[in-house]
């Protein structure tokens, strides 16, 4: 028997026990090398692409894995099924083939509560990606558990976010599920071996597939991000084609666009006084937004794993739907719930952005933004031109906002002027003694 590293040769009789540790280290040498996998079954994230596809194959021929795949439909924009046709082709039987709708779910358990606490990453992106990856993470161990497989699988670089996204949320879920992440395993670290690879186990490439695409795209229903590639260099601008949900603010009608949005607890409930569910609402959101040129943003990031990264992000509906939740929680959130929202928003963000969906602190944090959103209930008009929302009206049943209070006009005693004059006094105590401090040091 060859030596391996670590490991001197090994007499393979099984009756001494003198040789019971050096087959120990063996059998763990032989597994970190790679030349045995114990994984029987594996739950994969199947998109049908190529990337996706040779991952597949290379499953089944590196571990000898039997492969159930799992496709979801979050909203991304492109048919599904021929994932299902794909998986076929690759010796999958049909029963480990799992395609699921998940657009409601998306928009209602994941996309709304995070847009309750306005997050937004680093102040400027809305998370879309972020947000999609614990809904991805959560079916794929559910499907795991009914069919008994014993490992997961995700096509998520070394170098990225999601890689730490997905695997978060498996280890949250199933905390002893083995996780295979090929991109860190592999030596097809070039998209000519990937070919050569799809080639050599005859996987089906499309002709339009085969040149290399001028950068990444990742899709769904909240939003689209664009990276790589033709977008590497952040000083040199985005061109039109990376823009793929929204026309050109400068090409969007010269007539502004209305529209007026419900909501009941702080989630968006109607559009125009027609109730709809949450993804029909957010697609009908996107389609307004598109149409006036609006969610674009151009963003150079600070990624999980410390690296920068320029990415470019299409978010229509959201954009609309992030002023218009602000403008309702203008008038029904108190002062001081309201800045402590904003206070703590980053915070959310962040652990949204970082992967810890599942997260006994982000959960935390979203029991407190749910009780705060207990009377953002009523409706908001806003004004959408050119790639700008402006909230140009809102009222609520539960409003904060007092016109008697306001006025410049005669108040009827509502609010006494001359109270100001104290309320100052008070205020100024601890500024007023400082000073006298520093005049009495010169």
């Amino acid at each position: 028997m060859p030596a391996l590293p670590g490991v001197g040769w090994v007499s393979p009789n099984p009756d001494k026990r003198i040789f019971r540790k050096p087959l120990i280290l063996l059998e763990v040498a032989i597994r970190e090398q790679g030349v045995a996998k114990d994984v029987k079954k594996v739950v994969l994230a199947y998109s049908g692409g190529l990337d996706t596809s040779v991952i597949l194959k290379w499953l089944q021929t590196e571990y000898g894995a039997e492969v159930v795949t799992f496709t979801a439909d979050l909203g991304q924009g492109e048919e599904i099924e021929p994932a299902r046709k794909k998986a076929e082709t690759l010796g999958i039987k049909p029963g480990n083939i799992f395609i699921e709708d998940l657009r409601e779910e998306f928009v209602r358990d994941f996309v709304f509560p995070m847009f309750r606490a306005n997050a937004q990453y680093e102040g400027v992106y809305l998370l879309g990606t972020s947000i999609a990856r614990p809904l991805i993470a959560k079916k794929q161990i559910e499907i795991a558990e009914k069919v008994g497989a014993d490992a997961v699988c995700h096509g998520a670089t070394g170098k990225g976010n999601d890689q730490v996204r997905f695997e978060l949320g498996y280890y949250a879920l199933k905390p002893d599920i083995k996780v295979i992440a090929p991109w860190r395993e592999w030596s097809l670290t070039s998209r000519t071996r990937l070919l050569e690879f799809a080639e050599a186990h005859q996987i089906p490439i499309a002709k339009d597939k085969r040149g290399e695409a001028p950068f990444s795209v990742d899709a769904n229903l909240l939003h689209s991000s664009s990276e790589g590639k033709v977008l590497e260099d952040p000083a040199k601008e985005a061109e039109s084609i990376v823009y793929m949900r929204t026309i050109a603010p400068e090409d969007a009608p010269d007539k502004p666009s209305y529209v007026e949005i419900g909501f009941e607890k702080g989630d968006a409930v109607s559009i125009d006084g027609e109730k709809l569910s949450p993804a029909t609402l957010l697609t009908r959101l996107n389609a307004l937004g598109r149409d006036n040129g609006i969610g674009r943003l151009d963003l150079v990031e600070n990624r999980f794993v410390g690296m920068k990264s320029r990415g470019v992000y299409e978010t229509p509906g959201g954009t609309i739907l992030l002023a218009a939740h602000r403008g309702i929680e203008s008038i029904t959130l108190d002062r001081g719930a309201a800045h402590l929202k904003d206070e703590i928003m980053p915070r959310y963000a962040e652990l949204i952005y970082n992967g810890f969906w599942f997260s006994p602190e982000r959960e935390m944090l979203q029991a407190l933004i749910d009780k705060s959103q207990e009377h953002v209930t009523g409706t908001v008009r806003l004004k959408l031109y050119k790639g700008n929302v402006a909230v140009v009206g809102r009222s609520s049943p539960f409003s904060l906002y007092s016109e008697k209070l306001v006025t410049f006009e005669d108040d009827q005693g509502a609010y006494d002027q001359k109270d100001a004059a104290g309320f100052i006094k008070l205020n100024a105590l601890r500024l007023r003694t400082l000073a006298m401090r520093k005049r009495k040091a010169k």
